[in-house]
C-alpha cells in the first residue's frame, strides 16, 4: 500500500465506519497520546523502564500504526499529501544534513 492509498483508505473509513473525523484539536491531543503509547513501549522494552508484572505483551507494531492511522487523519483534515511532504522532507534533509552526518563523531 502506498501512502496515497492509506490516506484513501483511512478517509473512507472514517466516513462510514468512524462516521466522520474528530476536530483537528480533537486528533492532534489523540496523536499525542498514542505517541506516548509508543514511547512508554520503548521505555521499557529499549530503555531503563519495566514492564510490570503479569502486563500483556505490547504489541509496538500496532501502537505504531495507531500513531501513523492519527496522522493520516490529520493530514486528510488539513489537505496535505503526505507522500509529496515527505519527498520534499527527504530533500530538504539530505541538502541540508548533506555532510552533518558523516562528519559527527559521535556516530563514528
Amino acid at each position: 500500500m502506498t501512502i496515497k492509498e492509506a490516506q484513501t483508505i483511512v478517509d473512507q473509513w472514517i466516513n462510514t465506519t468512524g462516521v466522520r473525523y474528530f476536530n483537528e484539536l480533537t486528533n492532534t491531543a489523540i496523536l499525542m497520546e498514542e505517541v506516548g503509547e509508543v514511547a512508554r513501549i520503548m521505555a521499557r522494552k529499549y530503555g531503563e523502564q519495566s514492564f510490570k508484572k503479569d502486563a500483556p505483551e505490547p504489541d509496538l507494531a500496532d501502537e505504531m500504526a495507531d500513531v501513523f492511522f492519527v496522522l493520516i487523519c490529520l493530514a486528510n483534515q488539513t489537505g496535505i499529501d503526505l507522500t509529496e511532504a515527505l519527498e520534499k522532507n527527504l530533500e530538504k534533509k539530505s541538502i541540508r544534513d548533506r555532510d552533518r552526518h558523516r562528519s559527527n563523531e559521535k556516530l563514528k
